[in-house]
């Protein structure tokens, strides 16, 4: 029996996911923003798997706030993480940017996911093989250290085509500051049959099964390369966007991340 934590799994992949593993006896930690959809999830999984071991929290992770609150409660109810899966994301938004002034998407999408990754490495440490699965995409682009630290505003596509590389950036940090954690970026598979989906693009191009899929084998098969890129659209490790491999660029924007989350 594996402990996973899986975020933004009240829905879509996530919740899919969570579905195959409670079933197959694991510890399943899920995660979502609203609480009657997070209650609503826990009793359906837990009816539909007969496991009694899946538990819930609570964080809207435009607020990194109540993504400390998170790490804290992960802590008092998991002593042990052999899977984190950072599935959370967003792609439109009501409101554009947060009470921090950053970009929703550039918080949810990376700032959150790295301050919860940070705060709970110790659990994951205990781990025999512990890994990290970072959801990625195929929209990378340049990240704007400007619009990092508030100073202007992006559109939907440029925020989050901007916080997957991010993502992707510190995910191949990671893996080198954490030589005992398998760290892997992913591309689950882009426009898979999903709410994020459909509501950016009003389509889609693939089964969200597809991305469950290739989550479940990085999870928990030989799979898994520490430090790279999985592309799902091709089915095999692939090269990222240029600047994932940039040290230097690296190194500028993890230093200004660690300000921004010590503010």
């Amino acid at each position: 029996m594996k402990h996973i934590l899986i975020t933004g799994s009240t829905d879509g992949i996530g919740k899919l996911l969570a579905l195959r593993l409670a079933n197959e006896g694991h510890f399943v930690a899920i995660h979502g923003r609203d609480t009657t959809k997070l209650l609503a999830t826990l009793a359906e999984i837990k009816t539909a798997s007969n496991n009694e071991n899946v538990i819930g929290f609570l964080a809207n992770f435009s607020d990194l706030e109540a993504v400390k609150k998170m790490a804290i409660d992960v802590e008092k109810q998991m002593p042990i993480i052999d899977i984190l899966i950072n599935n959370a994301g967003l792609f439109m938004s009501k409101n554009a940017s947060t009470a921090s002034g950053i970009d929703a998407r550039l918080v949810v999408n990376y700032l959150a996911p790295y301050q919860l990754t940070a705060a709970i490495v110790p659990l994951l440490k205990k781990a025999e093989a512990p890994r990290i699965i970072n959801l990625s995409s195929a929209a990378q682009a340049p990240v704007s250290l400007e619009a990092l630290q508030k100073n202007i505003g992006l559109g939907a596509n440029e925020a989050y085509a901007q916080s997957k590389l991010a993502l992707t950036m510190w995910s191949f940090s990671l893996a080198k500051q954490e030589p005992s954690i398998t760290v892997v970026a992913v591309n689950p598979g882009s426009l898979l049959d999903t709410k994020m989906a459909k509501e950016a693009y009003g389509q889609h191009w693939s089964p969200a099964e597809k991305g469950v899929a290739i989550l479940y084998d990085l999870a928990l098969t030989d799979l898994a390369e520490t430090g790279t890129y999985y592309d799902n659209d091709k089915g095999f490790y692939s090269e990222a966007h240029p600047d994932a491999y940039d040290s230097n660029k690296i190194s500028t924007l993890i230093q200004l991340t660690k300000g921004l989350l010590s503010n």
